[in-house]
């Protein structure tokens, strides 16, 4: 025998229905993108709905819209509050991000690997002293000549990325930036990865006496990552040949198909 109250059995929740309040607040965090919960839910009184802070609050963290933090000044292209959608192609997201290393001297030398987070293609990796803005814009013009400009790149906020050069690039080519939020490197999680297998793979096991001969193992390594190197994301393809047959494959779907009616 259980010893309870019949009621609990029988109790139904006579809570309303809060899916109209999410949608609402939805809306008013798409149009009004700076906006926390707290002027959302002023917005809401405005608007005669009876609703608390609290579960303003509770809604607005479940719809994952917080705010990321304040984003670089006059950053035209840079999104502001959107969730993250699914990578379906080639040249949808790029990732980008700085590795370190030194020479046998000592000196400092910077890596800056270019990703197409979609085929995990290493599209770029370019090693020297110093990288600035310049140089950045530089190597994504290089790339984009072969392969065209993506919709979204995806780096971190260092002072090569928010600069005003590669934000007026992205602005021109219409190329979404989006930033990781301060702290949180798995918003970049991919290139991340990347940079430890590129430090445990090469960048540990060698010695560089120059700079040139710094370029030329990254080189050869780039090489070997994209084309010889199965990944276990692309069903243990290598990233070169997945982009080939998605490539294929794209182009096979707009060949106009015969017509056999005669």
């Amino acid at each position: 025998m259980l010893e309870f109250h019949r009621s609990v059995c029988r109790y139904e929740s006579i809570r309303e229905n809060q899916e109209p309040l999410r949608a609402r607040i939805r809306e008013i965090s798409q149009t009004k993108v700076r906006y926390g919960y707290e002027r959302i839910h002023i917005e809401l009184q405005r608007e005669g709905w009876k609703v608390n802070r609290k579960r303003v609050y509770r809604l607005y963290v479940e719809e994952g819209l917080s705010l990321r933090y304040k984003r670089p000044k006059r950053h035209v292209s840079a999104i502001h509050r959107k969730p993250r959608e699914a990578i379906t192609n080639l040249n949808e997201v790029w990732g980008m991000d700085f590795v370190s290393d030194e020479l046998f001297n000592g000196r400092r030398i910077r890596a800056l690997p270019i990703i197409d987070l979609f085929s995990r293609e290493c599209l770029a990796l370019f090693v020297a002293h110093n990288i600035r803005g310049d140089d950045v814009v530089q190597i994504l013009d290089s790339i984009a000549k072969e392969r065209g400009f993506p919709r979204m790149l995806r780096c971190d906020n260092g002072p090569e990325f928010i600069s005003k050069v590669l934000d007026k690039w992205a602005y021109q080519h219409a190329v979404k930036l989006d930033f990781s939020r301060r702290g949180k490197p798995t918003d970049n999680a991919f290139v991340e990865s990347f940079n430890g297998r590129l430090r445990d793979e090469c960048l540990n096991a060698h010695h560089f006496p120059t700079l040139e001969n710094a370029r030329e193992i990254l080189s050869a390594w780039k090489q070997e990552y994209n084309e010889r190197r199965p990944h276990s994301a692309l069903n243990y393809q290598t990233p070169a040949a997945f982009a080939a047959a998605m490539r294929f494959s794209k182009n096979d779907s707009t060949q106009e198909k015969p017509n056999f009616l005669i």
